[in-house]
């Protein structure tokens, strides 16, 4: 092991070139530095040795006897052991070189080298790689309830760690449901400021009148009704977190104002003839293009500007189904624990039909399909796909037919406009699903309390209002 480089684990190399005079080369190099080396020829016995034998490095030629490894650096990087890749080749082009760069090489290097050279390159991804690993054994990153390992996952955990390890202001962009809030927080949790407030702002929630009182307070008399000062949510971040949710949302009369604070932290409340100063990091977040609106006039570019030093961008659930699995034991767990009850198991068949939905509400949805199935099996040891909701089970049990069953699907792409037609809207989809969860909660609780007064107790509802549930349910209580 080279002393001189401090390196203090095995890397395994895999070197994937047709050429035998730059295998033979690398073959070279890696004996002097003492690491452990694969040679293959092909793209797919490149694929085989990283199902069994997952590399550190990899170092491979661009165009290859069955294929141009640039398309397929996304399979190589879902290896489990995320490896550093470097692109190789004798005919580079600048637009090949932005290619390989934007699908995640660690570099693209022209062919032909000698063996110093290719010592010293190898030499320099080696401590790169010995460096990365030893720091991230170091510093794990609290993940404060993020569940998955996907590569899509791994890859956002990687840009929480360098949020967290700077102060830079952070944009987290994705659609509704994405838990952009909870990385946020992960980011806050993980950096210096952690012991300090994490203070959110819902944009969305913010009267037009009242926004700046809001983010920056007043003073009493500032304003009809002002009977008393009050400190801004920006204050209240003083050496911690302002995360500023729905970014997009933010007046723009007012972005210019925030652009100064953000610039300067300092403000001054309203009614008030002294600024104050808040030392607070800056997260955002949206579902919104901000670019687009910038082009509309909607929102400031110079704001957009400062907002993203730094961009998370989180894949929808539809993006990385493998970790669906995960996330329903997760929240299983997590729902059976507040519903007081034992942990319950998932049977094959439930993970097939939340695999086979594409989340339009993302994890947020899933979570309440798992906590409607955990109070529609709340005495059972397994959920089945009869614990869903009804909606859900019609709709996946319709698809997963028409997928196993090629006539049928051919018969019944005649009626597709039909079928649309029948489809239910998101909003009328979670309605069912709310009403088949109350009728289940009401059931549950009638078998669980002696007589109305205790089910009263138990629900915390008036009689009046329990047994307006019950004659809306059809629920007979034998009294």
């Amino acid at each position: 092991m080279p002393a001189a480089l401090g390196i203090e684990v095995m890397i395994k190399v895999l070197v994937v070139d047709g050429e035998l005079s730059s295998c033979a080369m690398f073959a070279e190099a890696a004996l002097r530095l003492g690491h452990e080396l694969s040679l293959r020829h092909t793209l797919s016995d490149c694929l085989e040795v990283i199902r069994t034998n997952p590399p550190d490095l990899i170092f491979i030629e661009s165009d290859l006897s069955d294929g141009n490894s640039i398309d397929d650096l996304d399979k190589l990087q879902a290896c489990p052991s995320a490896p550093t890749i470097t692109v190789m080749t004798r005919h580079g082009t600048p637009e090949n070189a932005e290619r390989a760069i934007r699908n995640g090489a660690w570099d693209y290097i022209q062919k032909p080298a000698g063996l110093r050279e290719t010592v010293s390159r190898l030499s320099r991804v080696i401590q790169y790689r010995a460096e990365l690993h030893n720091a991230t054994r170091k510093n794990e990153v609290k993940r404060n309830g993020i569940v998955g390992n996907s590569p899509a996952m791994r890859a956002s955990m990687d840009l929480v760690k360098q949020a967290a390890e700077s102060d830079l202001n952070v944009l987290i962009t994705g659609e509704t449901g994405t838990g952009k809030e909870l990385f946020a927080l992960s980011i806050h949790n993980n950096s210096r400021r952690a012991k300090e407030n994490f203070v959110v702002v819902d944009c969305t929630a913010l009267p037009e009148t009242l926004v700046e009182s809001i983010l920056f307070g007043h003073v009493k008399g500032a304003f009809t009704g002002a009977d008393r000062s009050r400190e801004g949510l920006a204050r209240q971040a003083h050496k911690g977190t302002l995360f500023l949710d729905e970014m997009g949302e933010l007046p723009l009369p007012l972005q210019k104002t925030f652009l100064r604070v953000l610039e300067e932290h300092r403000f001054r409340p309203l009614g008030s003839e002294k600024e104050i100063e808040s030392d607070f990091r800056l997260i955002s977040a949206t579902n919104k293009n901000l670019e687009q609106m910038v082009e509309e006039g909607k929102f400031r570019g110079d704001l957009l500007y400062r907002l993203r030093s730094m961009t998370i961008n989180l894949d929808p659930l539809r993006g990385h189904r493998e970790d669906i699995a995960d996330l329903t034991g997760f929240y299983v767990d997590k729902v059976c624990d507040r519903f007081g009850v034992r942990q319950k198991k998932v049977s094959e068949e439930f993970l097939k039909y939340l695999t086979k939905y594409d989340w339009p509400g993302n994890v947020r949805e899933l979570f309440h399909v798992i906590e409607h199935a955990c109070a529609a099996g709340l005495h059972e040891e397994t959920l089945f796909p009869v614990h869903l909701p009804q909606e859900f089970r019609i709709q996946i049990t319709k698809s997963l037919f028409s997928q196993d069953h090629p006539a049928a699907q051919k018969g019944n792409n005649l009626h597709n406009h039909e079928r649309r037609g029948q489809f239910l809207s998101l909003k009328s989809f979670r309605q069912s699903a709310y009403a088949d969860l109350e009728e289940m909660y009401l059931r549950n609780l009638l078998s669980s309390s002696g007589d109305i007064k205790e089910a009263c107790t138990l629900s915390q509802l008036s009689r009046t209002r329990l047994y307006g549930l019950l004659k809306k349910h059809k629920i007979r209580t034998g009294a």
